[in-house]
């Protein structure tokens, strides 16, 4: 998910910087509900969680009555619902989205999230590297 585009929000965006010692490495843990609940106490946000070449791995927390900014981008996305319950609007196709659920979007489908009060989402997109 390419959050650089919802610059100019409300809602903070940071980036977990992954250290030089684990590129390459086989493993690499992150404990999701610590990050999640950081989300929540700062009313929202968007936090990436792992990087490598062909994957992006990050928390996204929305809290009403903040919308949700996101741009449709070139790689295609899973959004694991964590907590809450809302409507996953794909191409204009409501999809119905509560805790446990997942959801795949295809690259380049416009998306948003509507009709939420608290909403927290693990986001898995492949990233497309040029060349």
């Amino acid at each position: 998910m390419n959050m650089s585009k919802l610059a100019g929000t409300n809602a903070s965006v940071a980036a977990l910087a992954v250290h030089e010692g684990l590129r390459g490495r086989a493993v690499h843990s992150v404990r999701v509900a610590d990050v999640k609940e950081r989300l929540v106490a700062a009313n929202g946000g968007y936090e990436i969680v792992h990087e490598s070449p062909g994957l992006e791995l990050g928390v996204y927390v929305l809290v009403a009555p903040e919308p949700d900014r996101q741009q449709a981008n070139d790689g295609d996305e899973v959004y694991v619902v964590l907590e809450g319950t809302g409507v996953l609007e794909v191409e204009g196709e409501p999809v119905p989205i509560a805790e446990g659920a997942a959801v795949y979007v295809k690259a380049r489908a416009e998306r948003r999230f509507t009709v939420y009060e608290q909403l927290s989402v693990l986001i898995i997109c492949a990233r497309h590297e040029d060349g």
